[in-house]
């Protein structure tokens, strides 16, 4: 089994590959956390918003990795971001995942009836509080991390974003790249559907000739780029443990070129009400 090189951010070790649990549930979340584990994984990612911080919890005791092994995330809803919600949050979500203390505690979505500073001023204290060794935030564009980091009075050591090869992110990674802090790909694999990113024809022909999955190909394409961590969701055994098996080839300067230029308008999958001005 090859191991899974970390980014390095701001004091934070981050597994580069993590396995995403949105929108896992009940035993098949437990099931793909501990199949995850096993199969060399040492990143997981959850969420208050998400409902499954239980059974997540659940998957990290039945593995037989050692807890101090494993980067776990989780992240506090936009509703309660506000001073003392987002403590209490906090608290609950450990509770909840049966941990003292997360490795990562992020902002899921800014709040515009929130003031940043507000927030982030509720954030720090999270973590001077012990209930995360590391803080971020997420879905933050350009403006709004500029307004975080300013803000903040302890290290932020990610930005975890929607990413794929049909999402023109230039703008964001430049700014939280030039933060150092990483940068955390969820929807890495963008949609699986017919025009798609993995029925992409220039993934698919590089896939053949390397002879890997198309889901390998983009993980890779990920991986080779500075600060980028990916988190991946599958609740399949078999694509779970696909997706970790990454590290044993390199994609050429030309492929990796190739797969940046598949960038297309309008090929953001997430979208919800009250999201921020992206960039």
């Amino acid at each position: 089994m090859s191991a899974c090189p970390n980014v390095i951010a701001q004091g934070a070790s981050i597994p580069a590959i993590g396995l995403g649990t949105w929108p896992l549930k009940d035993e098949t979340c437990t099931i793909a956390v501990t199949t995850a584990l096993e199969a060399g994984y040492r990143h997981i990612d959850t969420a208050a918003m998400y409902g499954n911080e239980v059974e997540v919890g659940q998957g990290l005791r039945l593995s037989k990795v050692p807890p101090e092994q494993i980067f776990l995330t989780t992240k506090v809803w936009r509703d309660n971001i506000g001073e003392g919600d987002l403590q209490r949050s906090a608290e609950k979500s450990l509770k909840a995942l049966g941990v003292s203390c997360v490795d990562l505690l992020l902002i899921h979505w800014p709040n515009a009836t929130i003031p940043v500073e507000q927030s982030v001023k509720a954030l720090c204290d999270a973590k001077r509080r012990g209930l995360a060794r590391h803080i971020g935030v997420s879905n933050h564009p350009t403006a709004l991390l500029a307004q975080v980091l300013r803000a903040a009075t302890e290290p932020l050591v990610c930005n975890q974003v929607e990413y794929h090869p049909h999402l023109d992110q230039t703008k964001i990674i430049a700014a939280t790249r030039r933060a150092g802090m990483a940068i955390a790909a969820y929807c890495p694999l963008g949609r699986g559907d017919t025009g798609g990113v993995l029925t992409e024809p220039t993934v698919v022909e590089i896939a053949k000739a390397r002879g890997k999955s198309a889901a390998q190909i983009v993980l890779r394409w990920h991986l080779q780029q500075p600060g980028v961590v990916a988190i991946p969701k599958s609740a399949t055994p078999t694509r779970i443990r696909e997706n970790f098996k990454v590290f044993d080839f390199t994609l050429s300067a030309d492929e990796m070129t190739r797969l940046s230029h598949l960038t297309r308008p309008g090929s953001r999958i997430v979208e919800p009400a009250g999201a921020p001005l992206w960039d």
